[in-house]
C-alpha cells in the first residue's frame, strides 16, 4: 500500500468550500490515469473512464475535511469561529489548527484554565463557543495575514500504529485515496462507462455530491466514505456499527440512505466470489454522498456504498486498518467491473 500517498492526501487542508489545494493535488494525480477530467462549477472533480457500454456507475468520494471559518478578531488577536462540519465540542481541546490567511499560520484552540472554573463550569459539558484560537500574536499582527471568512483546518500528521493508519481527516481522504487507487487497478475494458467524482462539501450537507449525480445522471452509483468502529473498551455488540480488521464496510442503511437491495445483494456477492473480508454496516445516525448519488439523478441511481471503519471519527485521532482499506480497494473494484453480469431485475433499471 502507497502509505506515502496516503499521507499526503490526508495531510492536505481543505475546509468545506475551501478544497483549492487538495483538488490541485487530485487533478495531479488523475494526469497519468488515462482518463477524461473535468471540473464543475462547485469544484467537484470528475475523472471519466470509458466502458463498453453507454450505461453510467459513479463512484464519489468527498475531498472536504471538517473544519472551521473565522467570524471575528478581538481586540487582542484571539479569533472567534464558526464550525464547518459536525464536531463534538470536547474534541477540540488542546489542539493545534492551521489558519489559512495570506499564508498559513498555526494557531492553538484555547478555552478557560480548569484551575479558575467554578463548580458549575468544571460539571458542564464544553460548548464549542468555550473555545478560541490564540496565534501568539497582537491584533495588529494578526489582522495582517488573517481576515473574517478565512479557514481553519486541523493539524495532525499521519503516522503508522500497528496494523493502522492514524491522521486528521482519515474521514474521509481515506476513500479519495481509495477511489484513486481503483482507478489505478482497473482493467483497461470496465463494460460500462465509470465516472469517478471527487466532491466538495460533503461535510456542511452531500453539496456536492448532489450536483455532480444531477449532472451526471448515474444508473448505479457507490457512495465512499468512512463509518464507525466503535470497537473499543464499553462498546455493547450491537453499538459497534463495524470494527476495525473486519474487512470492507457494505452499507445497508444511514440515517439518510436505505442502499438497494440488489446492490446490497451484488455487492457481498461480489466480495465473496472474490475473497474479500467484508461486514454489514447500518449507521444509525448520520449520513454520505451516497444518499445523493442515490437521489439526485433524474430517475434516481441504484445505489450502494463502499465504508471504511474508522476508529475515533472527527477527532485528530482517526484511526483505520491498512488491510480494511485494501479490502475497500479491491471491492470497489471488482464492482465496476464486473456490474454487467448481475441480474439487477425489471424495475429501475436502463435496459
Amino acid at each position: 500500500m502507497n502509505i506515502a500517498l496516503l499521507k499526503t492526501i490526508c495531510e492536505i487542508p481543505g475546509a468545506p468550500g475551501h478544497e483549492n489545494r487538495i483538488r490541485e493535488f487530485v487533478l495531479n494525480e488523475l494526469k497519468s490515469l488515462n482518463v477524461e477530467v473535468s471540473v464543475d462549477k462547485m469544484g467537484n472533480v470528475t475523472a471519466l473512464r470509458k466502458g463498453l457500454d453507454r450505461k453510467k456507475v459513479m463512484a464519489a468520494a468527498h475531498m472536504d475535511e471538517i473544519g472551521f471559518i473565522v467570524t471575528h478578531i478581538d481586540d487582542k488577536g484571539f479569533l472567534r469561529f464558526n464550525t464547518l462540519g459536525g464536531f463534538d465540542p470536547k474534541t477540540l481541546t488542546a489542539q493545534r489548527v492551521i489558519v489559512h490567511g495570506k499564508e498559513d499560520i498555526i494557531g492553538v484552540m484555547g478555552s478557560k484554565p480548569i484551575h479558575i472554573m467554578s463548580p458549575e463550569e468544571k460539571n458542564k459539558a464544553p460548548q464549542t463557543s468555550d473555545y478560541f484560537i490564540d496565534l501568539g500574536m497582537p491584533k495588529e499582527q494578526v489582522e495582517k495575514i488573517i481576515s473574517i471568512g478565512n479557514p481553519v483546518t486541523r493539524q495532525r500528521e499521519l503516522i503508522e500504529m500497528g496494523n493502522c493508519v492514524n491522521c486528521k481527516s482519515i474521514d474521509n481522504r481515506v476513500s479519495v485515496f481509495v477511489l484513486l487507487e481503483t482507478l489505478r487497478k482497473l482493467p483497461k475494458e470496465i463494460p460500462y462507462d465509470f465516472y469517478a467524482v471527487f466532491t466538495v462539501q460533503e461535510e456542511v450537507g452531500l453539496r456536492g455530491a448532489s450536483v455532480a449525480a444531477h449532472h451526471i445522471e448515474p444508473d448505479f452509483a457507490f457512495g465512499l466514505d468512512t463509518t464507525v468502529a466503535f470497537d473499543t473498551p464499553g462498546a455493547r455488540p450491537h453499538e459497534m456499527v463495524t470494527e476495525l480488521g473486519k474487512g470492507a464496510g457494505i452499507k445497508i442503511m444511514d440515517s439518510s440512505t436505505i442502499c438497494d437491495s440488489r446492490m446490497i445483494a451484488y455487492m457481498k456477492k461480489t466480495a465473496d466470489k472474490h475473497s474479500i473480508t467484508w461486514q454489514p454496516e447500518i449507521l444509525p445516525a448520520g449520513g454520505t454522498d451516497t444518499a445523493a448519488l442515490q437521489r439526485n439523478g433524474k430517475t434516481g441511481a441504484i445505489a450502494g456504498a463502499v465504508s471504511i471503519p474508522t476508529r475515533h471519527i472527527h477527532q485528530v485521532i482517526e484511526m483505520a486498518d491498512k488491510g480494511d482499506i485494501q479490502h475497500c480497494i479491491d471491492l470497489l473494484t471488482v464492482c465496476v467491473t464486473e456490474i454487467d453480469s448481475f441480474d439487477w431485475g425489471h424495475w429501475g433499471v436502463v435496459k
